[in-house]
């Protein structure tokens, strides 16, 4: 039996699960299906410190939207946004200053549907449905192209995302097509799954996932400061989640390498 709620898009495969859906779960989330809870139970058995590898990145996420705004930045383009959880972009930088301009992007219906709601009466934020590994198609977007200003600087976010771009899509390609269309003195806030702090559980991990619409594509240290070409990365570089910029020690008071993922945020040159 199919599940009937008034926030499912029509013709959405309920019985594929996707990442997205699948880290709505994990944070506490409510917009996901049976089997995408069968998938993150799964995920759970193979990575048990999976919840706790999700608050983290979000809060990584909250940390370098900060950040960015401490350096000047008002207006944010979010690759990959994911479910509306609590914590957006927008609100994090409206909070800071109203006037600050966010571009959502995700290609899941169901992220995409519920962003257009949370969105429709928020000014200086909207949502494109589009593939990000297609620049083009997110960059020359009528709703990218009406609210941001590529005269200006831009604080592109790639938080934990990434892991789903597959190599042959040319992953360093894709980052320097988004990097190429900011101005200098734009930034990029990155994270994504890695195999440098737990090799074991990230293989099972990549196991579980090849069964949803988002199979992983973990990278090491060395991979991902590759995607941070043009890019000086600040302090402390690229580091456990837990370890950028934390709010007050360690904000996950354990071991800093079970987060998992990694992070970085960087200034173009």
């Amino acid at each position: 039996m199919t599940e009937s709620m008034t926030w499912v898009p029509d013709g959405i495969d309920l019985d594929r699960p996707s990442a997205a859906r699948l880290y709505d779960y994990l944070l506490g989330g409510g917009h996901n299906f049976a089997h995408d809870r069968e998938l993150a139970e799964r995920f759970l058995k193979a990575q048990p410190n999976a919840r706790q590898i999700a608050r983290h990145n979000r809060s990584f996420l909250r940390r370098s939207v900060l950040f960015m705004i401490d350096q000047g930045v008002r207006q944010f383009l979010d690759l990959g946004s994911g479910i509306p959880t609590v914590g957006n972009v927008h609100e994090i930088a409206h909070a800071a200053d109203p006037e600050s301009r966010v571009v959502y992007v995700d290609y899941e219906e169901v992220a995409f549907a519920h962003s257009h709601l949370m969105l429709t009466d928020v000014p200086n934020a909207t949502i494109v449905q589009a593939d990000l590994t297609v620049p083009d198609a997110v960059l020359d977007a009528p709703e990218t192209r009406k609210l941001l200003d590529f005269d200006q600087p831009i604080g592109l976010i790639m938080a934990g995302v990434f892991h789903f771009v597959p190599p042959e899509k040319d992953p360093a390609g894709i980052v320097a097509r988004y990097r190429d269309a900011t101005v200098s003195g734009s930034w990029l806030a990155f994270s994504q799954f890695t195999r440098d702090l737990m090799p074991e559980e990230m293989d099972r991990i990549v196991e579980v996932m090849k069964s949803s619409r988002d199979p992983m594509f973990p990278r090491s240290r060395a991979e991902i400061e590759t995607l941070f070409a043009g890019y000086e990365l600040v302090e402390p570089g690229i580091v456990p989640t837990a370890l950028w910029h934390p709010d007050a020690g360690l904000d996950d008071g354990d071991d800093p390498d079970r987060a998992g993922i990694l992070a970085g945020v960087g200034r173009k040159n």
